[in-house]
């Protein structure tokens, strides 16, 4: 695929100011204003999806989410709200505590984000969706949503990324696994890939999951990168580098899978937590699938095309 060039023309950032430490705003602001950027800042929990709809509403051509991981997952919902996912170009601000999909399409802080914006390449990436709702870094289920969930604004302000770890460590000896299902639908056709009982479910569309943690995945080839960790001593999980020896590719205890959709279904029990993007649903199914390369973003220098091709 060819890269287009960068036009700043009608460019709307939607910022909320609150993410990470909450110490970027003004920094923003006065940088927007320079630029002659609009700006508009959310006030409450999903306020970025109403945000980013009208945006594309108004006609803006590129709409850039200044925050974490959820910020660009609430723009994105809007974006496709207003049916523009084909005409609006998409930007990533990193200002979030840990700013996951940016670090995936190669923006690395605040100025890399702005940079993009300005002048860097455009890609057309892949786009999950979990039930008609988007995502695009990763769908999680398992001990890391739990914690996700569990994981306070409060607590990533005054300990960013750490607070996680502090959270999963918490959760980890209460936690007894999900009872699922996983299976690939084509048309009529479901065929089960797994099933039992799952400590780590993890979905990438720009992520997947290696011993080495999360990597930036090939977010242009259509298909979600998955793995689900069998249960083991939870406890086990968050210690000695347990979870990183499992997620090795020779690992007993992990399926993978590469696949265009995905069907999950709760067995047993209440409805579990999935984190898209690290926005929280409650489900005792996701039917999960991509379109491919129906999202224009603003990529940063880092970001690349072909992750682990020779």
């Amino acid at each position: 695929m060819t890269d287009s060039s960068a036009d700043s023309t009608g460019t709307v950032l939607v910022m909320n100011a609150r993410s990470g430490t909450g110490d970027h705003g003004q920094a923003v602001r006065e940088r927007a204003a320079i630029l002659g950027y609009d700006l508009v800042e959310t006030e409450r929990a999903e306020h970025a999806v109403e945000l980013a709809r009208a945006a594309a509403d108004e006609g803006a051509d590129e709409i850039v989410a200044v925050g974490g991981d959820g910020t660009v997952n609430e723009v994105v919902r809007g974006v496709d709200a207003a049916d523009s996912l084909s005409d609006v170009t998409v930007g990533v601000v990193p200002a979030g505590t840990g700013n996951d999909f940016a670090s995936n399409v190669g923006i690395a802080d605040i100025d890399d984000g702005f940079r993009a914006v300005a002048e860097g390449r455009r890609r057309r990436i892949d786009v999950g969706f979990a039930d008609g709702r988007p995502f695009v870094n990763s769908c999680l289920a398992g001990i890391k949503a739990e914690a996700s969930e569990a994981t306070s604004a409060e607590l990533k302000s005054k300990y960013g990324v750490l607070a996680y770890v502090l959270q999963t460590v918490e959760v980890a000896p209460e936690f007894t696994g999900v009872e699922l299902t996983a299976a690939t639908v084509d048309g009529s056709r479901r065929e089960t890939v797994w099933a039992g009982e799952a400590v780590f479910v993890l979905v990438g569309n720009a992520s997947r999951f290696t011993r080495l943690g999360s990597e930036q995945a090939d977010v242009e080839d259509g298909l979600l990168d998955v793995a689900i960790v069998e249960s083991v001593d939870s406890v086990s999980l968050v210690k000695d580098q347990f979870a990183e020896r499992l997620l090795d590719a020779e690992s007993d205890h992990v399926t993978r899978h590469q696949v265009p959709s995905l069907e999950l279904r709760v067995r047993d029990g209440e409805p579990a937590s999935f984190s898209l993007d690290g926005e929280i649903v409650h489900a005792r199914s996701l039917e999960l699938t991509t379109r491919a390369r129906s999202l224009e973003l603003a990529v940063g220098d880092g970001y690349d095309p072909s992750p682990g091709a020779e």
